[in-house]
């Protein structure tokens, strides 16, 4: 069962309309007669933010993308990016500033010590 977010949709002039559902077949009777006064009437997947052509579709590009990241591919801007990677200008640990130093044993303030 896909989650609520992820439904058919019709579109009418390539816009949204407010009918949705989770079933195709729930649709085709309302886009018959919208074909009937409209000429550009379709009926899309919305997943993820985006709509497909199917769900078929969706999985597809969804599938790809995991494989190509579990075999350590680029980044879709172009980079690669390692273990050490973090974001920001430096890209160091931010809790790095925090750790203590190895040096001389500290013995207290001075005049106790």
């Amino acid at each position: 069962m896909p989650p609520r977010y992820a439904f058919w949709t019709i579109l009418i002039d390539h816009k949204p309309t407010a009918f949705r559902a989770r079933e195709q077949s729930e649709l085709l009777p309302t886009l018959a007669q919208l074909r009937r006064t409209n000429d550009d009437v379709i009926l899309k997947w919305f997943s993820r933010g985006r709509l497909w052509e199917s769900p078929d579709e969706e999985r597809a590009v969804r599938d790809r993308r995991r494989t190509a990241r579990a075999a350590g591919e680029r980044t879709p801007h172009g980079e690669k990016r390692g273990r050490d990677w973090r974001p920001g200008g430096q890209h160091q640990d931010p809790r790095a500033r925090f750790r203590k130093r190895a040096g001389p044993k500290r013995r207290g303030p001075k005049g106790r010590g």
